[in-house]
């Protein structure tokens, strides 16, 4: 990439919403740099793909989409991987496509000026992996919001509670916080540009620990609720481990807190936690579920789960049948148990066939779709806020999310334009399974 070419670039982001929010990251970054994004691979000079590892065979995808890459390098373009995949890989990914000249985890994002310096000076091989020691989180001003009233803020990077089966404490690096002045002051600057909604992200966000040893997670919800113009403040993912009751006291207290905790509990078996690694028991995650729904207000939960991890016996896999029925999640995202590079559970016996984990997915995914059927029945009658988000024009309904994250459908009468990001009333009419039916409220 020499110094005169056009600095175009296109970002392709694979993964979940703390991949897509380090992406809006790393735009703004390139903006700054003088850098100027375009819809297409074909118009890039810079061709960069954010990856994520944690499914299955998810390198194998990287080097399939780079795969697909290769007939542009005659064009002169220059490509780069990002992400756990490139922290994974590291410089193995030089020698299977050896068309790409930049490799970079996540937790060297903050190098990203540095890198693109020595491309436009023709290096052809520029790496950026930190060892998982690194102290470093990725804070920039230059955040590129693809959102224009949900607003993420990255509190915590990092995982320290290695889980046998998951990968990244290997691509991300240990935990690290950032301070909560600084998380404060993001969020005011949020406002300021007018967003209405803030979101906490962390691989454990409730895991957070201020390195100024101000203020606590909850403490930290707390704070954030009261700054004027948040209308809510979601968070997500948080770790059984870490989860207090201070969390719920907060959310009882505090209205604008969404009443909505995503606490992925991943088996119902004490024997099969014990064997991920998970550092909790059946009975201290449903202690936590009790605290919830002992709270005040109607909080909703929500899981993961994994199903056919090594040696779970088919009595362990009811154990996890028998948690969903006595929790009552309002939705779920299922897995499949899946080999990860690095990971203890890589070598451990007594695999379930692919076929046994296909059938206890579909068992997990019916009952939880009865469950959520009737969860969502609950609401029908009730007049729930909603924040627009967009309108279906071909169904002629609106669609937005309740404070508990609930996908709503609703029309409103003939006539009437609402705005995205606005706020209004709606009457539930019906419920499915992962969303419910409404009318605009007079």
């Amino acid at each position: 990439m020499s110094e005169t070419a056009d600095k175009t670039f296109y970002l392709e982001t694979f993964g979940c919403q703390m991949n897509a929010h380090d992406s809006e990251k790393v735009v703004g970054t390139l903006v700054q740099q003088g850098y100027r994004q375009v819809p297409t691979v074909e118009e890039a000079g810079l061709v960069l793909y954010n990856t994520c590892s944690i499914r299955d065979k998810a390198e194998q995808k990287v080097f399939n989409r780079l795969s697909d890459y290769k007939k542009y390098k005659a064009q002169g373009k220059t490509f780069g991987v990002l992400g756990c995949v490139a922290q994974q890989e590291g410089e193995k990914i030089f020698e299977r496509a050896p068309y790409v000249s930049l490799v970079c985890g996540s937790a060297s994002y903050n190098k990203l000026p540095q890198m693109l310096v020595q491309l436009e000076g023709g290096a052809q091989r520029v790496t950026g992996l930190d060892d998982r020691l690194t102290d470093e989180c990725f804070e920039t001003e230059f955040t590129a919001r693809t959102n224009p009233h949900r607003g993420y803020i990255t509190i915590i990077e990092g995982c320290d509670k290695f889980c046998a089966y998951c990968v990244v404490p290997y691509t991300r690096g240990k935990e690290r916080s950032r301070s909560s002045a600084s998380v404060l002051g993001e969020a005011r600057q949020l406002v300021d540009l007018g967003y209405t909604e803030i979101q906490l992200l962390g691989q454990n966000v409730n895991s957070f620990r201020d390195p100024e040893g101000k203020k606590t997670f909850a403490e930290l919800l707390g704070t954030l609720a009261e700054i004027a113009g948040i209308r809510r403040v979601r968070f997500t993912t948080s770790h059984p481990r870490d989860f207090g009751r201070d969390i719920v006291d907060v959310i009882d207290a505090m209205p604008v807190l969404c009443n909505h905790v995503h606490l992925p509990v991943q088996s119902g078996s004490t024997r099969v936690l014990d064997a991920m690694q998970r550092l909790y028991t059946r009975e201290e995650y449903l202690d936590r579920i009790g605290w919830i729904k002992g709270a005040r207000r109607d909080i909703s939960i929500t899981s993961d789960l994994i199903v056919g991890f090594p040696g779970e016996t088919e009595r362990e896999f009811e154990e996890t049948l028998s948690l969903m029925d006595v929790v009552g999640y309002d939705s779920v995202f299922t897995f499949k148990y899946s080999a990860r590079p690095n990971t203890p559970a890589l070598g451990m016996e007594d695999a379930i066939p692919d076929a046994e984990k296909a059938r206890r997915l579909a068992v997990v995914n019916e009952r939880q779709k009865a469950i959520g059927t009737a969860r969502n029945q609950r609401h029908v009658g009730q007049v729930l806020e909603v924040m627009v988000e967009a309108k279906n024009a071909a169904r002629g309904q609106w669609v937005g999310r309740t404070s508990q994250i609930k996908v709503m459908n609703f029309t409103v009468p003939a006539g009437v334009e609402l705005a995205a990001g606005s706020y209004v009333q709606v009457r539930v009419t019906g419920s499915f399974p992962n969303s419910l039916a409404g009318e605009l409220a007079s």
